[in-house]
């Protein structure tokens, strides 16, 4: 059976109703297009999609698992929104599942072999040629480096939370792409492989911290 992708579809697999709508949905939710607790309404959505019900329906019933929508009682989906709280406490959340990795995978006894995922996801999010493209990969990014502690109870715990902070982690990064360079983010990911590669847990665990994930989300100060 094909691994399922964050968006929904599975590699090798052809795209189905669902995963043509799961996907048109997803972009236009990361790209701002479908904005925070913008209602979904369903009429409208099949004649843009050309679909039917059952389709959408299940691709939205994929894009609330991720934390993308929110189903209403007795008054349909829309747009998931989250509060600045929320956001705050699912970044804190990652970067407890990401310290707790990094002290439990190093020192790597061979950093050049045990990095190679890590580097090889970061030139994915190098060589993206879209926006979505370079989203997952940053995803990918984080995932590979809990990944590092070869812990697969860790591994599912951090899914979800990347899940849920697709968003925020886009607007980020097209938020700084916007203020400065669009390489400047791929540069602060970087950073982190660099850290990684002196192979010291405080090293890494300072360029984690320092890394920029909220600077452009004009969120409160952490408490």
């Amino acid at each position: 059976m094909a691994a399922p992708r964050m968006d929904g579809s599975r590699h090798g697999s052809p795209a189905t109703l669902v995963d043509v709508a799961g996907s048109r949905l997803r972009a236009a939710i990361l790209s701002g297009a479908l904005g925070p607790g913008e209602k979904l309404v369903e009429e409208q959505l099949c004649a843009d999609l050309g679909i039917g019900r059952a389709p959408l329906r299940e691709a939205l019933r994929l894009l609330t698992q991720q934390g993308l929508v929110e189903r209403l009682p007795r008054r349909g989906s829309r747009v998931a929104e989250w509060s600045p709280d929320e956001i705050l406490q699912l970044f804190a959340l990652r970067h407890v599942l990401e310290r707790h990795a990094i002290e439990t995978a190093l020192p790597l006894a061979d950093p050049r072999t045990a990095l190679q995922p890590v580097r090889r996801v970061l030139e994915e999010m190098s060589s993206a040629t879209d926006d979505l493209e370079r989203d997952d990969a940053h995803r990918r990014f984080h995932a590979a480096v809990v990944g590092l502690a070869g812990q697969r109870q860790l591994d599912i715990a951090l899914e979800p939370i990347l899940l849920k902070l697709q968003l925020p982690m886009a607007m980020n990064l097209r938020e700084e792409a916007r203020h400065h360079r669009s390489s400047d983010g791929i540069d602060r990911h970087l950073a982190i492989l660099t850290a990684l590669e002196s192979n010291d847990s405080g090293t890494v665990i300072a360029a984690l911290a320092d890394h920029g994930h909220l600077q452009y989300l004009n969120l409160p100060p952490n408490r």
